[in-house]
């Protein structure tokens, strides 16, 4: 048992690593991509910079066909698979993630609202009386590749919360952004491919149904999508998007990871085509196609798509005359001053103002500093603002002028949003949230195996509708059998009411029968019979259990039953737990794995953490006393 947690651990290292490793190296490849396309638009070869972004491409699909030059390829084509991929991230936070929560939702949201309105409204006060106000779309859009690539680049202590906040505001404000091209800054609409998108959506919100071949309808009407929205004088991009909004996410089906569990298991007594076939089959269907694009595509943006997307746009000239003109003109300044200042007053204010109201909340460990901070890069506006300025402005010298703006505005925020980390991080250091268990261990109260002294800690949150917490009783029971009386295995309730109607009456059910004697005994057969858990079925179980059913009926809902399953939950809340099962070694949050040699191996690490620290408590104490 020891061998298999001393092999799965490094590996579990190593993939954590890993991926830390990849979101930097994409983030450096992206900006140094950026560099390279300034220094060559303004290298003497400068004039092949537009000359090779102009090269035209043709697309022929039957009779329809369209010319494109390779920059409007990159933008509108390469680009639409971005905001597909970053669809799909909102779709799955928004259904089954983080952001089921609507409280917690609408600050973003709310947000990216003022962050759009507020830059166009200080773009328009300095641009009033120059002719250029209808260019104050360029002002709108956040560039989420560089919001994300920045906040990588500079590398606050834990960015989770706050990425996922920022890209749930970025993404609102490019759809905003999107709508707002569409709208003002269309070529004019043209209402029968309009029809023809109508149509496409519909199909692509059926696609759901079909028992087989969803993947390659998804991929035909998407691109049929991707035509017809260009066609109607849209921006493409917007249909990487739609179709993301579109595929269906949910949480790991009972049901199918219990088929691909059965078949995997065929396969390792018999190996055969067959079997291995059906079992990859069943593993991938047993993920949502959402969950399953997201792995597919994400090092292919990560890796390709984006470093190529800042070798098309950022080749911006920085001539002195082009210079020396932006230092005057309202428009640069009114450029710079939308995005700097509306985006950061805009997303500070707003998060403040909608937290002050109890409209919504952040999630736990995400604090106005930190808001702040990624307000402040929201001022990187490369990608959408770039392309307005060419549909907004006509002449060529405002176009620089406006570039200019762009460029230096993102220059400026990303100093400003790395100045505010790092003067935030300093004035409040900031902690995980979740990586130590709020509530010691407590015998009078905890439900628990092993006896209450032992040296070795294990606390689970779990749910007893939760298919993986009941398979994780295998795991608990090979780590007591390998400690013996030496580990104590503490139960806490998490029940997800919002996948797991029958959750939270099943943990009422499992508080009851404790009251009698027989919480273990309760809980081992609520797992038995994950189907079975309504409040008939409860009683059921009791009944077979021997309990005293009038009692249990009593104290099924009674107030001190609820009441200790809820305090549990709120513990869960203040340490920010949304998934079960959740385990905690020691004190410490586990975040690996929870086969047995994973748990085995990380109780005997914490073990061994906690006995060094002892002895330099202890080495402290004697060169205290001895000077």
């Amino acid at each position: 048992m020891t061998s298999a947690a001393t092999t799965t651990a490094p590996l579990v290292r190593h993939a954590v690593k890993k991926g830390g490793t990849s979101d930097r190296l994409s983030a450096l490849l992206l900006l140094t991509f950026t560099l390279i396309a300034i220094v060559w638009a303004n290298s003497p070869w400068g004039a092949t910079y537009d000359e090779f972004w102009d090269t035209e491409v043709e697309v022929i699909v039957g009779e329809f066909a369209a010319h494109l030059t390779l920059h409007q390829l990159v933008n509108d084509g390469l680009m639409a698979f971005f905001f597909f991929t970053v669809g799909l991230e909102v779709k799955r936070e928004f259904t089954i993630g983080e952001l089921t929560d609507r409280k917690r939702a609408a600050v973003p949201v709310i947000a990216a609202v003022a962050g759009l309105a507020l830059p166009a409204a200080i773009f328009l006060l300095l641009n009033a009386n120059t002719g250029q106000a209808h260019a104050w779309g360029v002002v709108i859009s956040t560039d989420t590749a560089f919001l994300l690539g920045a906040l990588a680049i500079i590398g606050p202590k834990f960015p989770a919360r706050l990425r996922t906040f920022l890209l749930t505001l970025a993404v609102v404000d490019d759809i905003g952004a999107l709508v707002a091209i569409a709208v003002f800054y269309n070529e004019g609409l043209r209402a029968l491919p309009l029809g023809i998108v109508a149509v496409l959506l519909v199909a692509l919100a059926l696609v759901r149904f079909l028992p087989v071949g969803r993947g390659p309808a998804y991929a035909v009407l998407g691109f049929g999508l991707w035509l017809a929205v260009a066609a109607a004088g849209v921006h493409p991009t917007l249909a990487g998007v739609a179709v993301a909004l579109l595929i269906p996410v949910f949480p790991p089906r009972r049901m199918d990871v219990e088929r691909a569990a059965e078949l995997t298991r065929a396969f390792r007594e018999s190996p055969n085509t067959t079997y291995a076939r059906a079992a990859t089959r069943s593993l991938r269907d047993s993920l949502s196609i959402n969950e399953r694009l997201q792995a597919a595509w994400s090092p292919y943006i990560a890796f390709i798509v984006l470093p190529i997307f800042a070798l098309a746009n950022a080749g911006v000239r920085l001539d002195p005359a082009t210079l020396a003109a932006a230092v005057v003109s309202p428009l640069t300044w009114g450029v710079i001053a939308g995005l700097v200042v509306g985006k950061f007053v805009g997303i500070t204010g707003a998060t403040a103002l909608v937290r002050m109201l109890r409209i919504g909340r952040l999630a736990p460990g995400l604090t106005m500093p930190r808001i702040a901070g990624g307000a402040a890069l929201s001022g990187i506006g490369f990608t959408i603002a770039l392309f307005i300025v060419g549909l907004a402005i006509e002449d060529p010298e405002m176009q620089d002028l406006a570039r200019v703006g762009v460029l230096t505005a993102s220059v400026i925020a990303f100093v400003l949003g790395w100045a505010i980390f790092v003067v935030g991080d300093r004035l409040r250091p900031p902690m995980a949230v979740g990586a130590k268990l709020a509530r010691p261990f407590d015998p009078e109260r905890d439900h628990y195996r092993g006896r209450p002294d032992a040296p070795y800690q294990i606390v689970e949150y779990g749910d007893f509708e939760c298919p993986f917490c009941s398979r994780a009783t295998g795991s608990i029971d090979a780590v007591i059998e390998h400690f013996g009386d030496d580990v104590r295995w503490v139960w806490r309730h998490l029940p997800l009411e919002a996948v797991h109607p029958h959750a939270k009456e099943a943990a009422q059910a499992a508080e009851a029968a404790a009251l009698q004697g027989r919480f273990l005994d309760m809980a081992r057969t609520m797992f038995a019979h994950q189907d079975r858990l309504t409040t008939d079925d409860l009683c059921r179980h009791a009944r077979e259990l021997g309990l005293d059913m009038d009692r249990f009926a009593e104290d099924l809902r009674s107030p001190a039953v609820v009441r200790r399953v809820e305090d549990d939950m709120l513990d869960a809340e203040l340490m920010d737990l949304h998934s079960t099962p959740t385990f905690f070694i020691g004190e410490r949050r586990h975040k690996r794995p929870y086969d047995s040699g994973t748990l085995i191996a990380a109780l005997e690490a914490e073990r061994e953490r906690a006995e060094q620290e002892a002895a330099r408590e202890a080495r402290g104490a004697r060169s205290d006393g001895t000077g």
